[in-house]
This record gives structure tokens, C-alpha cells and sequence, in this order.
């Protein structure tokens, strides 16, 4: 008689869970100074840049196969710009999730922020030291910013029990929500994401299950991965 064997098993999807796949949106355009980014209801809104459609064809090519049954996206163009190549792969129309938008810089949106940070700005350190973006003048309270970012991925998750879903967001939404998912108050734990890259999350009910964080496979090939000395926001 064989003797009876328990097997390491898998990662199944608990019954009624959904799986989300947050991919941060292609590199946006540089800023050049004196030419700001315009402003969609106070955030800054530039476009991607040529690699940035690269990342996103790759983006498209890697999860076109994933049996994705939605599409979400920001109010801002990057992330509608980079889940294009997938949506139209796919033949979804992408649902705009304004709740899911970056955080807000305050008065550094639209030019400041990337010149500041770059120029090791006291403030700068200050938001890096403290990992708070409220250091930044007028910047997003973290109460705030994680009130609505649970409110957008609450009801992208109502909306979609037993199924995955794409959802093309921003850095700092990123890493505000997988910190969120593992505990930790180190609000900037995860704000490295890569642009294109992929994170994973399942959630079910008040559970949210992290499976994978900053996923750039599809994009090793010829690609320049390394970060900016910066956090890799907006």
C-alpha cells in the first residue's frame, strides 16, 4: 500500500476574492523648466514619452494572455496612455478610478517636484527622512490619500469578485497601497516601482494578499531598468 504524501500546494484565489494587477504607468515626458506640466484638477498631467510607449507594448504583450475581465485607470492621460496597447489588445474600454490618482504635491505639481528633489532640496530630504508628502506645501495628508485610495480599490474589488482586473496607477499609489497590505506604516516602503512594472494584489474582504511587487520581466530586454536617484514618483 502507498504511503499516503502531503504535497506543498499552490496559491489558489480564495472564492469571491479579486486579483489586481497594479502596473505603474511608462516614463513620462522630462520636465523642461519654465515649461510646467499642465494641470488636471491640480495634479500634474504630462504625457509618456517614447519609452514609456515602449514599456506599455511590453506591458500589453506580458498580461495579454492573464484572462483580464477589466481595465482601470487615473484621470491622468499617462496611465489611459499606457493601458492603451492592452486595451485594444484585449478590446476593453478602460474605466477611469479618479480615487486612484497620485498623491498630491501641493505647490510642487505640475514643475517643481522633479527639480526639487533632484537639487536635494531641504524639504525634499525632509519628505524622504520623514516618508511624508504633507511636508511638501499644501501636499496630501496621508489620512487623506489613503481614504481614497482604499475607497478606489474597494469598489474596483466589489465590482469584480472571481476576477482579475489591470489597474495602470501611479508610484506613490502603489506603494501607499502595498504598505497598506502588509502593515507597515512606512508609507514609502514600496514607492520603488519601476515604470511598467507590475505589482499583485488579492483582495478578499478586509484581507489584502501581496503575491508580487515590482514585476519588470517584460521589460529586461535592451531596457534601461535602473531608478532615478530619485523616488520614482508621478
Amino acid at each position: 500500500m502507498a504511503q499516503k504524501e502531503y504535497r506543498q500546494t499552490r496559491f489558489r484565489r480564495p472564492a469571491g476574492a479579486t486579483e489586481i494587477l497594479l502596473v505603474r504607468h511608462g516614463e513620462s515626458e522630462p520636465l523642461v523648466p519654465g515649461h510646467p506640466f499642465p494641470l488636471v484638477d491640480g495634479h500634474g498631467d504630462p504625457a509618456l514619452a517614447p519609452e514609456g510607449h515602449e514599456q506599455a507594448k511590453r506591458v500589453a504583450a506580458r498580461l495579454a494572455t492573464q484572462r483580464i475581465a477589466a481595465i482601470y485607470v487615473t484621470t491622468l492621460r499617462r496611465t489611459a496612455q499606457t493601458a492603451a496597447p492592452l486595451a485594444a489588445e484585449l478590446g476593453l474600454t478602460p474605466t477611469v478610478e479618479p480615487d486612484l490618482r497620485e498623491v498630491h504635491l501641493g505647490e510642487w505639481e505640475g514643475e517643481l517636484f522633479r527639480q526639487r528633489v533632484a537639487e536635494g532640496h531641504p524639504i525634499a530630504v525632509r519628505m524622504s527622512e520623514e516618508e511624508r508628502w504633507d511636508v511638501i506645501p499644501g501636499g496630501e495628508p496621508k489620512d487623506d490619500f489613503v481614504a481614497r485610495l482604499r475607497a478606489g480599490l474597494g469598489r474596483i474589488a466589489a465590482a469584480h469578485p472571481d476576477e482579475r482586473v489591470a489597474v495602470f496607477t501611479h508610484g506613490g499609489v502603489i506603494g501607499q497601497l502595498l504598505a497598506l497590505a502588509v502593515g507597515t506604516e512606512r508609507g514609502f516602503a514600496f514607492v520603488g516601482a519601476d515604470n511598467g512594472s507590475i505589482s499583485h494584489l488579492v483582495l478578499h474582504g478586509d484581507r489584502w494578499i501581496l503575491r508580487r511587487f515590482n514585476d519588470t520581466a517584460h521589460l529586461t530586454d535592451g531596457m534601461d531598468l535602473d531608478p532615478e536617484p530619485d523616488l520614482p514618483m508621478s
